[in-house]
């Protein structure tokens, strides 16, 4: 006879298996050129799709060092240091001391970068609310919570040797 806690545990293994499918599904649409592209050209910007998701990441996470931000966007942090180099040239980034270590410098986005990113923003709700069109608000509601718990939880846990 199997005992419960073995059906329990296939039954756990076989959701964890769904939800990494979902979220690789999700990744990989979100990490295409092509979004990048499609989301620049709703927001009516001007920028390099290789700038546009550390501008938002700056925007989101700064002031914030450039290691940091490459752990992030998982990137290489000699290219994404010279990433945010050009961020700053056409002044939508600033460097500045870091707070904990002067010799760290942290970019925080400009007004000029933080006004791009709220044309983002006004972009990524249009095309959001597209999605989520035909959905009962409970279930937004419900996908919201528990993603953003989903999302602590992850980024909380200890990492293991």
């Amino acid at each position: 006879m199997t005992s419960t806690k073995s059906v329990h545990d296939a039954h756990i293994s076989q959701k964890l298996r769904l939800l990494h499918g979902a979220l690789l599904d999700i990744l990989s649409t979100m990490n295409r050129p092509e979004r990048d592209e499609d989301m620049i050209r709703a927001a009516g910007i001007q920028l390099d799709r290789a700038l546009f998701p550390l501008l938002v990441g700056i925007e989101r996470f700064g002031p914030i060092g450039v290691v940091d931000l490459a752990d992030r966007a998982g990137r290489d942090h000699t290219t994404v240091s010279r990433q945010v180099a050009k961020l700053a040239a056409l002044g939508l980034v600033e460097r500045r001391e870091g707070a904990g270590d002067r010799r760290v410098r942290a970019a925080v986005a400009t007004q000029k970068g933080r006004a791009m990113t709220g044309m983002i923003d006004a972009a990524r709700e249009k095309m959001g609310r597209a999605i989520f069109e035909s959905w009962e608000e409970q279930d937004i509601d419900d996908l919201v919570r528990l993603l953003c718990r989903f999302a602590a939880a992850v980024r909380d846990a200890p990492r293991r040797e």
